[in-house]
């Protein structure tokens, strides 16, 4: 019998990526998004993709701090799995309004536990954040690490990893795992599906590719004077398929395996400096990015990147792409859809 994954902001940025990969391993898939912070036109654009597989694809537009809502939609639908990617995450606006992020991060979060629970459906994958190591003491970041969060955003992540822990240890009948993730970059090598932020973007790659298009004057690089090899903080990047392969790899763990409550570094295990990025991309696209270095960000860690062993041995999973690749399907993406999933009258930047 074919898998029934729920998918929870299936029509986001890692989320499409992820539905896509589901739909060509075999699996149905059911997304449900509140379409806040994402567009309906990437869940049509993934059907498109998965070709024959596309009637194994359906999408429902509810939030999941609606709870009669998650609740019918428990009712009509028997799941195998749930894989939770629902959540807003930036982490600037997180600081301006942490009551926001705790409501629709956490009470949505919670809902769905208890309606999981009620329909006897004790399975899921949760989308969690390289952000719980807080500004780590040392590198590679193991699952080991201790763990603190330097925002609200972070916290909602910690906050949840704790909330499944609990849940998994008041009833065995729970299998979860929590995927840390590190940098996610790049997009599907059609560049049908990409990365759309909406407003100002709070990640290098989707501002790079920004100035790029021409959306933007230049590239503000935050902090030159750190201890790295060209003085820019070094972060973990990885591709965005092989981070939705990576969520393929945990499913099928749930599905095999008897664990509780396990959680995995999806990283690279390579630290790459900012200016190596730019330089990367600029190489892939063609184009020159212009830069305007500033002071350090407050918050901003040095160096951060992941160990990778856990996953690789559990798992049976580890990253296939690097800068290149990431950089070359991200100006594919850019390049075809320069306003993203949008036009350039109706983007809020």
């Amino acid at each position: 019998m074919m898998k029934n994954i729920l998918v929870t902001g299936g029509a986001g940025y890692i989320g499409s990526h992820t539905t896509l990969q589901l739909l060509l391993g075999g699996f149905k898939v059911v997304v449900v998004d509140n379409l806040d912070n994402s567009s309906e036109l990437a869940i049509q654009r993934v059907k498109e993709l998965a070709a024959e597989f596309s009637s194994n694809l359906s999408i429902v537009k509810v939030d999941l701090r609606d709870k009669l809502a998650v609740e019918k939609l428990f009712s009509w639908t028997k799941f195998d799995a749930v894989i939770h990617f629902a959540g807003l995450k930036a982490v600037g606006e997180s600081v301006q309004k942490p009551l926001l992020y705790y409501n629709n991060n956490i009470i949505g979060t919670v809902n769905l536990l208890e309606v999981m629970s009620l329909h006897g459906c004790k399975r899921l994958v949760f989308s969690s954040s390289a952000t719980v190591y807080g500004w780590p003491k040392e590198v590679p970041c193991t699952e080991e690490f201790p763990l603190s969060a330097a925002n609200p955003y972070g916290r909602t992540k910690l906050f949840i990893e704790e909330i499944c822990r609990d849940v998994q240890r008041s009833d065995a009948e729970w299998k979860i795992i929590l995927l840390r993730y590190f940098n996610p970059v790049g997009a599907h090598p059609s560049g049908h599906i990409g990365e759309d932020p909406r407003g100002i973007p709070n990640n290098l790659m989707p501002f790079m590719q920004q100035v790029a298009v021409g959306r933007r004057p230049h590239l503000t690089v935050y902090g030159t004077d750190y201890n790295t090899k060209d003085g820019t903080g070094v972060r973990d990047y990885i591709h965005v398929v092989d981070l939705a392969d990576g969520h393929i790899a945990a499913l099928n763990k749930l599905f095999k395996a008897n664990l509780a409550c396990e959680v995995y570094n999806l990283g690279t295990g390579k630290g790459t400096t900012v200016l190596e990025m730019v330089a990367a991309f600029e190489k892939a696209s063609g184009k020159k990015i212009p830069i305007v270095m500033a002071e350090r960000r407050p918050g901003d860690a040095e160096i951060v990147y992941a160990s990778t062993e856990k996953a690789e041995r559990e798992l049976n999973w580890r990253a296939k792409y690097g800068i290149d690749e990431m950089c070359r399907d991200q100006w594919n993406w850019a390049s075809k859809n320069p306003y993203g999933y949008g036009s350039p009258d109706n983007k809020d930047d």
